[in-house]
């Protein structure tokens, strides 16, 4: 039997988990077995978890429904538990190093009588979302060793989490304790343990660090789930009754569970307006029914409402609030479009409902026609043709959309109108900040690439990239206004949880600009090579190197001229720019063909025979196409210094790595980036990124956000092995 089960639930962190499972399995004191309970075997978390379970025997993943919620969860994982001592661990949070230890030697300071602590209370730290403040709580003051619970009434339970102490097992079983359905079910769990113990102690050291997310807690979100806060109250104060709780014990626990409710009915907009009288009458029923003998009001304004609330004078305590929240916040959404010229246009279309039927895209900023909106876009026109769709261009870019595509200019009042009145808007990177997020629209996030680089707030530590991000504050707003957020691979998924933490939905989808790789035949790959002005039998080489934050304008980090001399008379290089250069100032000659302004980089890719990148995105997607890469790392400790990388390339590229012009020359000359190694290199890198891509990638997207079909409903995803991507044109010579 292990001395602790540590249960860690995971709906909706498996972008912090592996921090969480980290934290545990990196204890100095090991006689211990994690349980992260999982919404089942094929979820995100579900994943993460299988695979520590495969590397350590301690790891003992079980599964619950996330439709069951969190009280589920953990009481899932204290059926499946054999530790005598039990803790709870949410899925983003972590155990300080060192915590098991200390827990230990705290239940141990009574050797004749260790297992007799039913609880052991213990300090939290709480970490701000973007790790930049920490906050200790502090906890009641308390007897030193153990204790009897009428020995410190003021440790009630109430505001502390499950997570913040040790339980036994037997005493849980005993006791016959689980968590509460619904909502506020700390609040019911501590309650009813703290009733129900006989021995407790108190460890007044950090053990747990809880991440405080974003988003805030969803307790505070409005809706009739605050109504539930009034069962865990109930439920609580009918316990302590049954168990003939002390007055001395019951004054502290009844005032702590009413200052909860008081916050509620003190913030109007975490309820409906038409039933916040019902909440507080049915809240003075309780108080009145329950309120022990001897109990006194606290003094001051908290004393009035509770005053207000015995008596049930709900209109006395709303004019105490003093504000009119509804106004207050009505007057927060008003669009920042004031600035605007348009700004009176915009405020008018505002009112006008939804078109159901209007689609809006936009890629690059308005770059033009192209990445997963446009493939987005063109699958809708198959399968959801009752839609009208606009697509946003800067006026630069008009000549780059198709001629039967409707396209609005950015910023004209006729942008501004499909803006405010469409139903889906679609982008690759983000809207304008005054676009305001409409109820009933539905935005999607498509994202333009899976990433090495630091991304969202993860830049905030980096100064050169922070200071071209701009306002933190202003992109966080943007990302409150997604639905959907796409993802390519897992990876992904994680590492967008983490740069733009929000309530969207992570659709593991793939990218549907990649679908082309796999449904593209060999005559398409000719005919792109031909357009391009490939020569026919010439082995294309693609340079595409990533933008250097450090530096200023494109330049080639690569002397293509002296490149293509020792390579040989074999080899063409197309030479593609990041999209932040717009491609002037260079010019294709002889073997170089300047490709940067070409729209598709799809087609680019489709063109080349092999890829040579530095730190770019493009190698993710080049991937899918299961052709040789090379990187070319010339200033990769700078990049990594200045930009910031979530994993370390050199130790997973996709296949040959060069520091020098000369080793990449020595590479491409004597073929070893299509050896064994090469391909070895190869296969275990699209095993990690190329997991969702599979040609349907757009199908799926367009059924479960244009379409509303169920994700049950969506077209699964193809094994990897299973998948046959576009021949390249050097093969087909050959054959």
């Amino acid at each position: 039997m292990p001395r602790f089960s540590i249960i860690v639930p995971t709906h909706g962190v498996a972008g912090r988990l592996p921090l969480a499972l980290d934290s545990v399995l990196d204890q100095s004191f090991a006689d211990f077995e994690l349980i992260p309970v999982c919404d089942g075997p094929d979820s995100p978390a579900g994943e993460v978890a299988a695979g520590y379970a495969a590397r350590d025997s301690r790891v003992v993943p079980v599964h619950s429904p996330p439709s069951d919620g969190l009280s589920a969860a953990r009481n899932t994982g204290i059926g499946a538990a054999a530790g005598t001592y039990l803790l709870f661990l949410d899925g983003d949070d972590v155990l300080a190093p060192g915590a098991l230890t200390a827990l230990e030697g705290k239940l141990q300071e009574e050797p004749e009588e260790p297992e007799e602590v039913d609880v052991l209370y213990f300090g939290h730290e709480r970490v701000h979302w973007w790790d930049v403040e920490t906050s200790t709580p502090p906890l009641p003051r308390t007897p030193a060793g153990v204790f009897t619970p009428d020995r410190a009434p003021q440790l009630t339970g109430v505001g502390l989490p499950a997570w913040s102490a040790a339980y036994r097992r037997a005493f849980l079983r005993e006791q016959r304790l689980a968590f509460p359905e619904g909502h506020f079910t700390d609040l019911g769990w501590g309650g009813l343990v703290t009733v129900a113990a006989g021995r407790v102690a108190v460890l007044r050291a950090v053990v747990v660090r809880h991440l405080l997310r974003r988003q805030g807690s969803r307790l505070n979100e409005p809706g009739e789930h605050q109504f539930e806060l009034l069962d865990q109250v109930g439920l609580v104060l009918t316990r302590a009754a049954e168990q003939k709780l002390s007055a001395e014990r019951l004054r502290p626990l009844f005032d702590d569970l009413f200052t909860a409710v008081l916050r509620s009915a003190a913030h109007p907009e975490r309820l409906p307006l038409h039933r916040r009288r019902a909440f507080f009458r049915r809240a003075g029923r309780l108080y009145r029914r329950h309120r022990p003998a001897g109990f006194q009001p606290p003094a001051g304004r908290i004393g009035v409402q509770h005053r207000l609330l015995a008596a049930g004078a709900y209109s006395a305590f709303r004019a105490l609030r003093g504000a009119n929240q509804q106004l207050a916040k009505a007057g927060r959404q008003l669009p920042r479009v004031r600035r605007l010229r348009t700004r009176a246009q915009y405020a008018v279309q505002l009112r006008r409902p939804l078109d159901e039927n209007l689609a809006v895209y936009c890629a690059y900023w308005g770059r033009g026609y192209a990445c997963n909106p446009a493939a987005i876009h063109a699958k809708a026109r198959a399968l959801a043709p009752h839609l009208r769709s606009v697509f946003l261009v800067e006026a630069d870019a008009v000549d780059r959309v198709p001629k039967d595509l409707d396209h609005a200019v950015i910023g004209s009042p006729r942008a501004w109108e499909v803006l405010a009145r469409a139903k889906y808007l679609i982008n690759n990177a983000n809207f304008a900040d005054e676009v305001v997020k409409r109820r009933g629209s539905v935005h999607l996030q498509t994202q333009h690439g899976t990433p090495l680089k630091t991304m969202g707030v993860d830049q905030s530590t980096y100064p050169i990239v922070a200071a071209a991000t701009g306002s933190f504050a202003k992109l966080l707003t943007r990302v409150d206004r997604w639905d959907y957020n796409l993802s390519s691979n897992r990876h992904s998924t994680e590492m967008w949880e983490r740069a733009f933490p929000g309530t969207y939905e992570a659709l593991e989808y793939g990218y549907p600009r990649n679908d082309v790789y796999y449904t593209a035949t060999a005559d398409d790959v000719l005919r792109v090579r031909a357009r391009l002005g490939v020569p026919e039998g010439r082995t294309a080489l693609l340079y595409a190197p990533t933008h250097r934050d450090y530096r200023t304008g494109f330049e080639s980090r690569l002397d293509l001229e002296a490149f293509c001399e020792e390579i040989g008379d074999e080899f063409v290089v197309l030479l593609r720019a990041h999209y932040f250069y717009d491609g002037r100032g260079r010019r294709g000659s002889g073997r170089i063909i300047d490709v940067t302004r070409h729209r598709s980089s799809e087609d680019v890719c489709l063109a080349a025979d092999a890829l040579i990148t530095d730190y770019s995105s493009i190698m993710f997607d080049y991937a899918h196409l299961d052709r040789p890469i090379v990187v070319y790392a010339d200033d990769w400790e700078i990049y990594q210094e200045t930009r910031g990388v979530y994993f370390d390339l050199m130790e997973a590229p996709p296949g040959p790595v060069a520091r020098t012009p000369q080793e990449l020359a020595r590479i491409f000359r004597d073929r070893s980036y299509t050896d064994g190694s090469a391909r070895a290199l190869r296969a275990a890198f699209r095993g990690r990124f190329c997991q969702f891509d599979d040609g349907l990638a757009a199908e799926r997207v367009v059924r479960r956000v244009l379409l509303g079909e169920p994700p049950e409903a969506i077209p699964p995803v193809i094994p990897l092995a299973e998948r046959l991507p576009a021949p390249a044109a050097s093969t087909l010579v050959r054959s």
